[in-house]
């Protein structure tokens, strides 16, 4: 009796923990291998890190200025070879056009224009045998080798804002890459119609990548605060006051537990959390949206603590008491005797109650063999 009750007194301590909260069924997502990487999750640990405070805003990439030239003729006549395409790169000193000059001669004179920047053609408005005058804009080529990203922040922020704060700049056509800039001028108007003033960056661009007129969104950085417990935004599910993330079971294998937290600032990037989380809880990010719909997923929570424990749990998880173990191993005996197997778990709660068991006969026997005094 006294080993039966010591085993089970074991066996109830080492799922303690596992019975704590009475709400972790209602709230665990068990999923099995198949699901977890259909739904291809990711997790993230939760740590304290400094925490930016940004405004959002929204804009386009324009040319630099001083990054724009136009090739044109001083002289009137004709055009009788383009060399020039358009989308087309071409360097400084470059053949782009050649004039036949109105001026006579055998054959009459030619003049060749040649680029006068290097860069890549955005415009070709002559064609060979074109009559061209001294007005006419022949070739556009824009110098892409740094842009200018121009937000129009809401006038009621420019007070945030200043000279030399540092932002990160997302372009529609390249959504996953962030190009690092510094606030170079704000607008000395505002626009009346939009209640908008311009903030103008100065974007490093040798790959070409961002083109003048593509959509782009700013984060400014405003101001840092340190030692803040933060998550990536994707993690946060919910809306108005009822946000929650899923942190991983810290027992049990692909379980995900939905977490309700208090949610403080949030930028671009991250969301802080005021309460609900501790330092090195796993947080899912990829695929959180979707255990939103997983219901409680694949897999009971008594079958994932059953398998994890080695012995029959309730089927919201708790501990069973000895007389509902016993009930439920008679059952199992009923229905044909076979069990699950040991886990390892089970197998090593079972040598530490035989060695406890042994210890305790080994120590009835010398207190019945010590001399009575």
């Amino acid at each position: 009796m006294l080993f039966k009750s010591f085993a089970f007194g074991l066996c109830l301590a080492a799922s303690a923990l596992a019975a704590a909260d009475p709400n972790r069924a209602a709230n665990s997502v068990i999923l099995d291998e198949t699901a977890v990487k259909n739904l291809n999750l990711a997790t993230v640990e939760a740590e304290e890190t400094d925490f930016e405070e940004t405004i959002f805003a929204l804009g386009r990439i324009r040319v630099a200025p001083g990054h724009r030239a136009v090739v044109s003729s001083r002289v009137p006549g004709r055009a009788i070879s383009v060399s020039a395409h358009i989308d087309t790169k071409i360097e400084k000193g470059a053949e782009a056009v050649v004039i036949e000059s109105r001026q006579p001669g055998d054959p009459p004179p030619s003049v060749r224009l040649l680029a006068p920047i290097s860069g890549h053609v955005s415009a070709v408005k002559v064609a060979p045998g074109q009559p061209v005058t001294a007005d006419d804009s022949l070739i556009e080529i824009l110098d892409l080798g740094s842009v200018h990203a121009v937000a129009a922040l809401p006038d009621h922020l420019a007070s945030r804002v200043q000279v030399g704060m540092k932002a990160l700049i997302r372009a529609a056509g390249y959504p996953d890459k962030e190009f690092a800039a510094q606030v170079e001028h704000l607008g000395a108007e505002a626009n009346a119609d939009t209640n908008t003033i311009e903030v103008a960056f100065h974007v490093e661009n040798p790959d070409a990548m961002l083109r003048p007129g593509m959509r782009a969104e700013f984060s400014i950085a405003t101001g840092k605060r340190e030692g803040v417990m933060s998550v990536p935004r994707d993690a946060v599910q919910g809306d108005g006051a009822q946000r929650f993330v899923y942190v991983a079971d810290y027992e049990l294998k692909n379980s995900y537990i939905k977490t309700p937290v208090v949610v403080g600032a949030q930028n671009d990037r991250l969301v802080e959390i005021t309460s609900g989380l501790l330092p090195g809880d796993q947080v899912v990010t990829r695929g959180a949206y979707a255990l939103v719909f997983a219901g409680k997923g694949s897999v009971s929570l008594k079958e994932a603590l059953d398998a994890a424990h080695g012995h029959p749990h309730g089927e919201d998880g708790s501990e069973l008491t000895e007389e509902q173990a016993k009930a439920a191993a008679g059952k199992a005996s009923a229905q044909g005797g076979r069990t699950s197997g040991f886990t390892p778990l089970a197998m090593f709660f079972a040598a530490t109650t035989g060695l406890m068991f042994v210890l305790l006969t080994v120590l009835g026997l010398r207190l019945r063999k010590r001399p009575a005094a």
